[in-house]
């Protein structure tokens, strides 16, 4: 859920830097390469390719850089090529509207033709092309392309709704659009394997901060239409938001992250969008403080220092009340956002941080919490400290993990 930027001027910044600009071709994108188009409206074009030098630099400088920690991965052994996959959706909370979605496939330059894949979910990002299909401007995506595609897995990422060349309102933490973007990117991106004469011998998900919700999310669904998934990992999972955005209100902490604010900013006026539900935004931010958010939700230019860091300047009082938050239409579309509350049927692993400024560790060890509170305990869901991190060093740091894992599934 959470961002992978560490300041209120870095998040105005990335809004606004790249408002107008959601059809340009990524950084060293392959433009005159052709678009192919395969069944039911799903295309893919090559965008670049990253040779081993590259994607050890991102293992050994970038990622570092980043994370603010230095972890040991494994090196990569062969080479990348990168697409950008375009494909038709729906939104569920809009009566199943048609829209067009786009995401990243990563596919190995080896000899081998039957892979693992791993889909993962991006954490929440400002700029709307800090995503997976647009792979220069997203460190996190860059990480998992060298980690995995870098030692034979074919990666996959949605852009959700909203994000990359979609055209649609953002859908932040909207689940269902979540859960329907993601799972018809997989179907998408199995057909474009198929087109490459590929295949791929068992699905994995990742995902960290808001990828982790989803990733979550879209476990839940995938195991309710049947189709199997070998084992999921997160880092740094929101997964139960109103436990989380009621710590931020009524129970802070010394160390809670001070860009919180953009959580609230983003669900509230994406709630609104997708629950169809008119002036609810407009409810939760003061009167002083309402248009400075919107603005931010649309990427349009807003002076950074203006939005307020203090949640109490930004946020109407009453919802410092957790009784008025709780019964509040904001508070009740938050309470149902969630994505740990059923009986799970595959291997989970969340890992969290101890010193995580924005997940706490409660809010991290919900589904291992839920799943072994049903009588003798349900084992599927597990969850695992990476010590002393930060949000982004707890990403870092589950990543190697995440890979010999699922190296031995």
């Amino acid at each position: 859920m959470l961002p992978v930027v560490l300041t209120l001027r870095r998040l105005v910044l990335a809004l606004t830097a790249v408002a107008g600009l959601s059809f340009l071709p990524a950084p060293g994108a392959h433009a005159d390469e052709p678009v192919v188009s395969v069944s039911s409206g799903v295309s893919y074009q090559l965008i670049g390719r990253w040779d081993v030098d590259k994607l050890n630099e991102i293992l050994t400088k970038d990622t570092p850089a980043f994370a603010g920690i230095t972890e040991t991965y494994t090196p990569a052994t062969n080479a990348v090529r990168l697409y950008r996959v375009t494909y038709p959706s729906v939104i569920p909370e809009h009566n199943s509207k048609p829209t067009i979605a786009t995401g990243l496939l990563a596919v190995p330059e080896i000899a081998a033709t039957a892979l693992p894949l791993v889909s993962y979910q991006h954490g929440t990002v400002y700029g709307r092309q800090e995503v997976p299909s647009f792979p220069d401007q997203s460190p996190e995506t860059q990480l998992m392309i060298a980690q995995f595609a870098g030692q034979g897995y074919l990666l996959i990422g949605a852009d959700y709704f909203g994000m990359g060349l979609s055209t649609e309102p953002e859908g932040y933490m909207v689940k269902a659009s979540h859960q329907q973007a993601t799972t018809d990117m997989l179907t998408a991106s199995r057909a474009v394997i198929a087109d490459m004469k590929l295949s791929d011998t068992g699905l994995f998900l990742a995902g960290w901060s808001q990828g982790g919700f989803v990733a979550m999310a879209m476990l839940e669904k995938l195991e309710r239409d049947g189709v199997a998934v070998k084992a999921t990992v997160t880092a740094s999972a929101p997964l139960d938001v109103f436990a989380a955005l009621n710590g931020f209100l009524n129970f802070p902490r010394k160390n809670d992250a001070v860009w919180v604010n953009s959580l609230f900013i983003l669900s509230s006026f994406s709630f609104e969008n997708y629950y169809g539900i008119p002036g609810l935004a407009r409810s939760l931010f003061t009167d002083e403080t309402y248009d400075l958010a919107r603005k931010a939700y649309v990427r349009e230019p807003v002076d950074p220092a203006s939005i307020p860091t203090d949640l109490k300047k930004l946020i109407r009082p009453e919802y410092f009340d957790a009784q008025y938050f709780a019964a509040s239409a904001y508070g009740r579309l938050i309470a149902e956002t969630q994505s740990y509350r059923w009986v799970i049927k595959t291997p989970v692993r969340n890992y969290y941080g101890d010193t995580d400024e924005a997940i706490t560790v409660g809010v991290a060890k919900m589904a291992q919490n839920y799943q072994s509170a049903m009588g003798a305990g349900n084992p599927m869901a597990e969850a695992i400290s990476t010590g002393d991190t930060s949000h982004r060093g707890t990403f870092a740091r589950a990543v190697p993990q995440w890979k010999i894992w699922f190296d031995g599934k």
